[in-house]
């Protein structure tokens, strides 16, 4: 399972309902992100948030971009006719397109892509 920016931040943020939405992910959903929400994670800290934010970030796995990767997030944004996506978010669609995972987030408006398959959490 692939966890959006926004859940993260949530979750750091003491959400109630972040917190509920992530423990009700099913066993076999290995939490993980993509290095574009590590970036954006520590980019928008608050400097008190910066051990959890680190152990929260150890406790996933961390997906690389790759050169695949880097061609479908740029054919994303190419091909977003209507849509003004930011790119960070068509890197992170394109990851869970090709790790072939689902993205969980909170912003479903962000990833319009029809090869992402998305999980809207609505906390």
């Amino acid at each position: 399972m692939l966890l959006d920016t926004d859940i993260l931040i949530d979750f750091l943020r003491g959400e109630q309902g972040a917190r509920d939405f992530l423990s009700a992910l099913p066993e076999e959903a290995t939490p993980c992100c993509s290095v574009i929400t590590v970036a954006e994670l520590y980019a928008g800290m608050r400097e008190s948030e910066w051990e959890r934010t680190t152990e929260l970030i150890d406790s996933m796995i961390v997906l690389p971009i790759t050169k695949e990767i880097a061609e479908l997030a740029g054919r994303f944004k190419r091909e977003a006719k209507g849509f003004d996506l930011e790119l960070s978010d068509c890197f992170i669609a394109a990851t869970a397109v090709i790790e072939a995972t689902t993205l969980a987030t909170r912003n479903a408006k962000h990833y319009p892509m029809s090869q992402v398959e998305l999980l809207v959490a609505d906390y």
